[in-house]
């Protein structure tokens, strides 16, 4: 019986960042009336599991198509990389405001048309700059040596939440000194709350001082002389008047709105 277990639990602990088939055998090994290990009570790594619970799957049909949702979700979120991934209605902050709004018209957009093309390089120079500051904790944590689980502390589910949180106190405070003293975020606005969950797990693996001292070192701060990083500079203040004019007469699929150009520039 121990070496079931022990197999069921490895199990989980390879699937549990990538398929919903690990809620599966998080269900039965709790009807098995075996206790579950710290590290995989974790909301965020249970929530396909909650859908079982609250009558989702019980009312389907058909479970494949549950868990196809379920996956589908959890890949939009990780294009994405909302900054608030606990805000479903994405409206908490500006940035994802814009890009929600963004996703939004572009649905509403024929295929193919100008504005339609438009609207996607807007919105893939936002994932871009976001999938940046993410590349830059990536490289970091596997300088650490995280090689292998790097992908998995850097997920964060639309589940996350701040009361779950171990040492909220600490990682908001050393998210803060990230943005003010070192540029692995690569914008002067407010810090994505999606790091402060992320922070929260490295505080609780003793590991977030080795992560600060690594940060400061490669990612020294800029000066204010200094260039904008290079790459994908968003005009946030623009794209965010741009969206409240789109959201109020809609997005035109001729050539009238080229003289704005698209809301993204390089640099």
């Amino acid at each position: 019986m121990y070496r079931i277990t022990a197999l069921i639990v490895s199990h989980v602990r390879l699937m549990r960042s990538t398929s919903p088939w690990a809620a599966i055998c998080l269900s039965l090994f709790r009807e098995a009336g075996q206790a579950l290990p710290g590290d995989l009570e974790d909301k965020s790594l249970l929530d396909v599991e909650r859908g079982l619970d609250n009558g989702k799957l019980k009312n389907s049909q058909d479970p494949l198509e549950y868990f196809s949702r379920e996956v589908q979700k959890r890949r939009d979120e990780e294009t994405n990389l909302w900054s608030t991934p606990g805000d479903p209605s994405h409206t908490e902050r500006d940035d994802d405001r814009v890009l929600y709004s963004l996703l939004q018209a572009r649905n509403k957009t024929r295929m193919g048309s100008t504005g339609y093309r438009r609207l996607s390089v807007d919105i893939e120079a936002m994932r871009d700059t976001r999938r940046e500051v993410r590349d830059k904790w990536h490289a970091i944590l596997e300088n650490l040596g995280f090689m292998a689980e790097a992908e998995s502390l850097l997920t964060v589910s639309a589940g996350a939440s701040h009361d779950r949180m171990r040492n909220a106190a600490a990682a908001r405070a050393m998210l803060n000194t990230l943005h003010s003293e070192t540029s692995i975020f690569n914008s002067r606005e407010p810090p994505p709350e999606r790091y402060l969950f992320i922070l929260d797990r490295l505080l609780y693996l003793d590991i977030a001082e080795d992560f600060l001292a690594k940060a400061m070192r490669f990612y020294p701060p800029r000066d204010d002389s200094d260039e904008e990083t290079p790459g994908l500079a968003i005009n946030l203040p623009l794209l965010l008047a741009r969206v409240e004019a789109m959201n109020g007469g809609g997005i035109e699929d001729d050539e009238s709105g080229k003289e704005d150009g698209n809301l993204s520039d390089r640099s």
